[in-house]
């Protein structure tokens, strides 16, 4: 059977042009459709692109009044606790030279103490690097005319992401004042408040009875005694007493009572 002709007289469903007298020919898209096509997705990007611009700069203008993480200073009631600059060496030294018989029965660094005052300078730009890129974040504790160096602690990632442990010493002309407990209550604040993470860990040997008072003081939980995975400064193994705090515990721990201040690095109000 033959196609059906239509009133031109070609094929029924074959596409002919007008300007051809009817012949067959084949389908062609018009120029204005393409222009229209260009012009659509040219608005598509440029809208994009103004819909991004909006987001970074809400995202600027909060951070202009509520400033970025990580906590570069923390204010308590006692210490401001900060990150550590190489012009610090001369009065980390001094404080560690103060208290080498303190620190040597718990800190295996301490071991290797006294330090010359440049390498104390080049281990403090390690810290400050390590810092600044997000890998680790160590803290000078300071008396609050910044005049003095009380001690140290740190927010370290070594304990896996989404989580950060604590570590700390004091000064031995300031112990029993509660000064390891307010550190480490603001920033175990900041752990969660600020870097948002789900688990704040405290590792402590069992034998260091101020210490373990720390986490026990903030709500943290004790969750196991792991035996001999630890060796003591001096060789010998040892305990680790683990303790744990999680984001859903932390609102109602005593750590998230502590009155602090925390800022980014360019002294914007974080907490």
């Amino acid at each position: 059977m033959r196609p059906r002709q239509n009133q031109r007289g070609t094929p029924s469903g074959t596409p002919s042009c007008s300007r051809t007298g009817g012949i067959p020919c084949k389908a062609t898209v018009s120029p204005c459709l393409l222009a229209a096509d260009w012009a659509i997705s040219l608005f598509s990007c440029h809208f994009m692109e103004q819909v991004m611009q909006a987001q970074e700069a809400h995202q600027e203008s909060l951070a202009a009044t509520t400033g970025w993480g990580p906590a570069y200073r923390i204010h308590t009631r006692c210490l401001v606790l900060r990150c550590w600059h190489p012009a610090d060496a001369p009065l980390l030294q001094a404080a560690i030279a103060a208290n080498l018989e303190h620190l040597r029965p718990w800190l295996p660094w301490a071991q290797h103490e006294p330090e010359a005052l440049q390498a104390k300078i080049e281990r403090l730009r390690q810290y400050r690097g390590a810092f600044d890129l997000g890998q680790d974040f160590v803290y000078g504790l300071f008396n609050r005319e910044e005049t003095e160096v009380l001690g140290s602690s740190g927010l370290h990632t070594r304990v896996g992401a989404g989580a950060r442990e604590i570590g700390y010493w004091v000064h031995k002309d300031v112990l029993n004042r509660g000064l390891a407990t307010e550190a480490t209550a603001g920033l175990t604040q900041v752990a969660f408040a600020v870097d948002h993470v789900a688990r704040v860990e405290i590792h402590c040997d069992p034998a260091n009875v101020r210490s373990l008072a720390v986490p026990r003081k903030l709500g943290f939980c004790h969750e196991a005694t792991l035996r001999h995975r630890a060796r003591t400064p001096d060789g010998r193994p040892r305990d680790t007493m683990i303790w744990t705090l999680l984001a859903h515990e932390y609102p109602t721990s005593p750590a998230a009572a502590a009155d602090i201040e925390a800022f980014d690095v360019m002294g914007r109000r974080l907490l």
